[in-house]
């Protein structure tokens, strides 16, 4: 078994706490540019849900209709109505993550945080955790070339943390795209976990190799399927 060397880690859901601020910046987004008017506010609000951990600009681009120049007009207003919230509500980790990840890094894994959002939503996010300095690189869309359900975003933090294989990449994130990305990179190990959008058996259906329950859990499925390095085993 090739021991795991970079753990790729998605946001909001997964190591971000979301509490729905996804639903509402889109229905603020939605408010303020009509994108969805195109279609029922219940159908809209589920592909939303549907299609957490993709890129927002694909998303705002079906909603619209294939009108891209609204897509982004929309994507743009939801960015900063994320961007609104955050500062109203703040961000909070999902409990025990800084740590979890501080733990990975002790053993001598590089960990990458990737998420759907613009570079601005992402950094204000970062800001508000401080952290900045925890992790090895964050990376959005436009940092890889496509976004999820693509396998970019995870074969763009490999390349830029220079780790050796794709076998040697976990990935772990809340929702369908975020195992689709790792099982399309060819990942060592990808696991859904349940603190966000997808349920389990969505989670299990996509194909990942397994559920945990939040990303506390994450280190021990490693250690479990004998993935860690023989000394960050012990």
């Amino acid at each position: 078994m090739t021991s795991i060397e970079l753990v790729v880690l998605d946001m909001a859901g997964t190591t971000v706490r979301d509490d729905g601020v996804v639903e509402q910046a889109f229905q603020r987004a939605a408010e303020r540019t009509g994108v969805a008017h195109r279609m029922p506010w219940d159908d809209a609000l589920q592909y939303v849900r549907d299609t957490m951990g993709q890129s927002k600009i694909e998303v705002f681009t079906h909603l619209s209709g294939g009108d891209r120049a609204a897509a982004e007009r929309a994507t743009a207003a939801f960015e900063g109505a994320y961007d609104e919230i955050v500062a109203e509500q703040g961000a909070e980790e999902i409990p025990g993550a800084r740590e979890a990840i501080e733990q990975l890094k002790a053993d001598g894994i590089r960990v990458a945080l990737t998420t759907g959002f613009a570079p601005v939503t992402r950094d204000a996010l970062l800001d508000a955790l401080g952290w900045h300095d925890l992790v090895d690189v964050a990376l959005s869309p436009i940092d890889a070339g496509r976004g999820r359900p693509h396998p970019d975003l995870v074969l763009s933090a490999l390349m830029r943390t220079g780790t050796s294989s794709v076998q040697a990449v976990a990935v772990a994130g809340d929702t369908v795209s975020d195992v689709r990305s790792g099982l399309r990179a060819g990942a060592g190990f990808v696991a859904g976990v349940l603190t966000g959008a997808h349920d389990e058996a969505a989670i299990l259906d996509a194909g990942a190799h397994a559920a945990l329950p939040s990303i506390v859990d994450l280190r021990a499925a490693l250690a479990a399927r004998e993935l860690l390095a023989p000394t960050a085993a012990r």
